[in-house]
């Protein structure tokens, strides 16, 4: 998967690092079990640094069918009075949790809502942290259920 970014793939080759994860204002990198970060370090920043200052892009054009999913993507909506509600909802997640989620690496995308419930894609470090399902329903839940009372509960989706 890494071959899409001649960034990832230079992380990668480094030998130490098992995860790359690209946000919307951030770059995640995780080094393997047993790795001593305070060595690993220097090298995972200059790389960045020296990618970055070169100008190069983070993903290469096209790169064998690979299509770059947008954050912001529409998911076609089972009933279009939801819009406003949809909206909301994406709102609240942008100002409120995107930012807290980014602060540990990880990233929150809005997939659909139908039924009065919002399904959510947990990616980066969040995808597989075992306080996730916390995060989404005593963090999330709650706020999206006291902004909007049209959300009953709120659920985790994966990329499959």
């Amino acid at each position: 998967e890494a071959e899409a970014s001649p960034l990832a793939e230079a992380l990668f080759g480094l030998g130490d690092v098992t995860g790359v994860f690209f946000g919307r204002e951030f770059i995640s990198v995780t080094a393997a079990p047993g790795t001593d970060w305070s060595s690993l370090k220097p090298d995972v920043l200059a790389i960045l640094l020296d990618h970055f200052s070169a100008n190069m892009p983070l993903f290469k054009p096209a790169a064998a069918g690979f299509a770059v999913p947008s954050a912001d993507a529409d998911y076609p909506l089972d009933d279009p009075e939801d819009a406003d509600i949809v909206i909301q909802i994406k709102e609240l997640i942008e100002i409120k949790v995107r930012p807290a989620v980014a602060m540990d690496g990880g990233d929150i995308i809005f997939h659909s809502f139908e039924n009065g419930v919002v399904y959510l894609m947990l990616k980066g470090s969040c995808s597989g942290c075992p306080s996730s399902t916390v995060t989404l329903k005593s963090g999330i839940e709650n706020m999206l259920k006291h902004y909007i009372p049209e959300v009953e509960s709120v659920e985790q989706v994966s990329e499959d």
